[in-house]
């Protein structure tokens, strides 16, 4: 029963109204609105895909160059700048364009695309590619209308599907690219592993589904050491990517001007195959405003002579040559300042010292210790170095002690 307020609503007794109504409200709420998705599962564009091994077709490698570049997969060519990677472009073009390369197409002459965003196409690729010998109505440059009418450069993985297309629209059995970390979308960092496969892996998709093959030239960074595929500038993901690495370095050991093409790396074949010696020779060629000068490779047979083996071989660059410098004027430093003193000096003071001389670091003083007779010793909580007497040096126990001693017991920080 309810009792009228002065306003005349009607009241529920203190001991509540029926359930759904309000005590000010005789009327029951509405029921709730259902919401079909409330107890649906979430819709989704993926789903886990289990598929037997037996049930995968296998399939033989074939290879566009026999045993050095597969059919229908990435090959990446790093070297220095200088040493004739683009005139190797070039003669690739050319053997595939006739029909000379050995491998997959040898006797079929085949089409190459060529992408490039270094060299001028009148001024540098379409020479390279006459005084290699190309059939030039074979050799494709490469851009992309925009539908405004405004030509853009290539854009990978953007521009895969359209690629495809005319791959198998022009017979295309090469995709050169000079080098390959110009094409890859602006959004990818190159040097980021993860983000770097979100432009190569949709590139050897298309590489596998065509048959193309697709090269791209790289450059090396300023890293030093023998490994090749940790010099390639960019992210590791290059190499890994890649099924094939062909290396480019000057051969330094013979002092002829020549160079030494090496397999590095060969997922699908073997990777003892011989390197390559070449040299680069100059071709004049007549043009309608006169005569001009082309480089051309010329491959003189093989070589016992690998790139691994010319690496630390190689000219250092100018910032490698300044480290070197800084680091010699650092230990004559070094050697004069602790000659002047019988004690050990505490390590905080020395680089104080150093800081204030010639600005040099706490690393770069430890550096330039290597391969000195400098000691270092720690008493209590201190780090001391100290050069040792040539007459004592032969009795003190903490003085013998090697360099790479000297570096592990440097571990712990001076207090």
């Amino acid at each position: 029963m309810t009792h009228p307020d002065a306003n005349g609503r009607h009241l529920w007794p203190v001991n509540g109204p029926d359930p759904g109504v309000h005590e000010l409200d005789p009327e029951p709420f509405p029921d709730p609105v259902h919401d079909p998705y409330e107890s649906t599962p979430p819709t989704t564009t993926r789903r886990v895909r289990l598929t037997p091994a037996a049930g995968i077709r296998l399939r033989p490698t074939f290879w566009l160059w026999d045993g050095r570049m597969p059919h229908g997969a990435i090959t990446i060519g790093p070297g220095r700048e200088g040493i004739g990677k683009s005139l190797f472009c070039a003669w690739l073009a050319a053997r595939v364009t006739l029909g000379e390369l050995p491998g997959e197409h040898y006797g079929q002459p085949k089409s190459v695309i060529y992408a490039a965003t270094e060299d001028s196409w009148e001024r540098t690729l379409a020479g390279r590619l006459v005084v290699a010998g190309a059939d030039m109505n074979r050799v494709f440059r490469v851009e992309v209308e925009h539908i405004g009418g405004m030509t853009l450069p290539l854009s990978l993985p953007k521009d895969c599907d359209a690629m495809a297309s005319e791959i198998t629209a022009h017979d295309v059995a090469l995709l050169i690219v000079d080098p390959l970390i110009s094409v890859l979308d602006e959004k990818i960092n190159p040097h980021a592993d993860r983000d770097l496969r979100t432009g190569l892996e949709p590139l050897a998709k298309l590489a596998d589904q065509t048959g193309c093959t697709i090269f791209g030239l790289a450059h090396f960074n300023k890293a030093s050491g023998t490994d090749v595929l940790s010099r390639i500038m960019g992210g590791r993901a290059f190499s890994a990517v890649a099924r094939a690495v062909i290396a480019f370095a000057r051969n330094t050991r013979d002092g002829d001007g020549s160079c030494v093409i090496s397999q590095v790396k060969n997922n699908l074949g073997k990777l003892d195959v011989p390197s390559l010696r070449y040299v680069v020779e100059s071709v004049e060629l007549d043009t309608a405003e006169g005569p001009a000068q082309w480089g051309q490779m010329v491959i003189t047979g093989e070589t016992n002579v690998h790139v691994n083996d010319l690496l630390d071989d190689a000219p250092p660059s100018r910032e490698e040559t300044d480290r070197r410098k800084e680091r010699e004027l650092a230990r004559a430093w070094l050697l004069e300042f602790l000659a002047g003193r019988d004690e050990p000096t505490w390590a905080n003071d020395l680089y104080a010292a150093g800081a204030e001389v010639g600005n040099w670091s706490e690393d770069q003083l430890k550096n330039a210790k290597k391969n000195t007779p400098i000691t270092v010793k720690k008493v209590g909580k201190r780090w001391y170095w100290q050069l040792p007497a040539d007459d004592d040096a032969a009795d003190s126990e903490e003085e013998g002690k090697s360099a790479r001693a000297q570096e592990r017991t440097e571990a712990d920080p001076p207090s």
